[in-house]
């Protein structure tokens, strides 16, 4: 954990990124040139679209009549009596549809791909949430749609996949390295550079070249909007501290970007602490992680001493991914967003309480937060208040803990 103390008057959040798509020492451009002139482009639409009245409304329509915001925050009473300590809400953006945050990003995205005139649109997905939003975001919107998935995971997320296909989408199955998430990345750039004339990558996590991780920190900011305004209707006050998992980090920044100010909200990340940190067995980047370059931009990476990517495990698809995006790593080094882990076999206990105890089934990435956030509710009084962000429901997982469990 970081001990260091932040200091509120020396973070600008919206001056972040930089030009050059920098925080402080992360992020960046590190791409083939054949990318480049994508980059910019996509950029400058970005950069122009944001503000324009008629994007914005185009954007919000869809998140609301299509995604079905804004989501609940929901007190998890029994939860809370169970534990015996601080009050834990969540913010259910398992709710939505397709049933992840995902689809926040998705959507902002599609629309901008509808204002460059792209008519393709690829995805790389772990657990299969983001694969299945942009199936379904570019069934609505006409496009062609082709998403990358590691054959490993399409094993264990095969209703996801199933999902994907029904939506129109081409799930590729991709066999190279680990064949996860990493090697779905690396397939749908080899893809994006062949046909960019034509094709938008929509990346889904809060990591990649400049600027993807400025623009899907932007499309989740309305989690943590939503988030502050209905715990001070709530509540009266704000929370004490917020609690998301972190893979690349999209549901944990687009939840803490509105509260980085707030001096009083202690923020915490929850990465992937798999069997045991040991090398190959774990995704926690902050435990053994150290700077390098990966798919785009430099980060905290799981890296050996001579550069070459080792291999990462979790229980869940979406968090075993090598690098943290670069903002997290950035704000980790300020002292201002605190990061622990939980284990595999913490995330399944916590995933089995919550759906006895709340009937509400979560995503194995969101019981990584689940986990850590019942540890932290004991050891708080009872008028203190945690917030987890439940990024995912668990729909995609049951098959795979029903196995596990069976074989325990």
């Amino acid at each position: 954990m970081v001990t260091s103390v932040f200091e509120s008057s020396k973070i600008d959040r919206f001056s972040l990124p930089d030009e050059k798509g920098h925080f402080g020492q992360y992020g960046g451009m590190y791409v083939p040139e054949t990318l480049m002139t994508a980059l910019y482009e996509l950029e400058k639409v970005y950069r122009s679209s944001k503000d324009d009245p008629s994007y914005k409304d185009e954007l919000n329509y869809y998140l609301a009549e299509f995604a079905g915001r804004s989501t609940p925050l929901y007190f998890a009473e029994r939860l809370t009596d169970h534990v015996g300590g601080a009050k834990i809400y969540l913010k259910r953006e398992d709710l939505l549809h397709t049933g992840a945050h995902k689809i926040n990003n998705v959507l902002g995205q599609i629309i901008l791909a509808k204002k460059m005139g792209k008519k393709r649109v690829i995805a790389e997905t772990g657990a299969g949430q983001h694969g299945v939003a942009t199936a379904a975001g570019a069934a609505r919107f006409g496009m062609k749609c082709v998403i990358y998935m590691g054959a490993v995971d399409m094993e264990r997320q095969a209703l996801n996949v199933f999902r994907m296909r029904l939506c129109g989408a081409e799930v590729v199955s991709v066999e190279a390295g680990q064949k996860t998430l990493k090697e779905a990345i690396n397939e749908a750039m080899r893809d994006w550079v062949t046909n960019v004339k034509n094709t938008h990558y929509i990346l889904g996590s809060a990591l990649g070249a400049h600027p993807y991780p400025m623009m899907v920190r932007d499309f989740h900011r309305i989690i943590g909007q939503e988030t502050k305004e209905q715990i001070l209707e709530k509540e009266g006050r704000l929370p004490d501290e917020l609690i998301a998992c972190v893979g690349g980090g999209s549901n944990a920044i687009g939840m803490f970007f509105d509260f980085l100010e707030d001096e009083s909200v202690k923020l915490t990340g929850i990465e992937a602490g798999g069997t045991e940190i040991t090398c190959g067995n774990h995704a926690a980047r902050f435990e053994g992680g150290k700077l390098g370059v990966l798919q785009g931009c430099k980060t905290y990476i799981l890296q050996d001493h001579d550069g070459q990517i080792n291999l990462t495990h979790s229980i869940s698809a979406g968090l075993d991914y090598a690098a943290i995006g670069p903002e997290h790593a950035y704000y980790r080094d300020r002292g201002r967003i605190n990061y622990g882990y939980a284990t595999d076999s913490e995330a399944l206990e916590a995933f089995q309480q919550v759906s006895k105890l709340e009937g509400i089934i979560p995503a194995l990435e969101s019981s990584h937060a689940l986990a850590f956030a019942i540890k932290r509710a004991a050891d708080l009084s009872k008028d203190q208040i945690l917030v987890v962000n439940l990024s995912g429901r668990g729909d995609k997982d049951v098959e795979q803990v029903e196995k596990i469990l069976t074989n325990v």
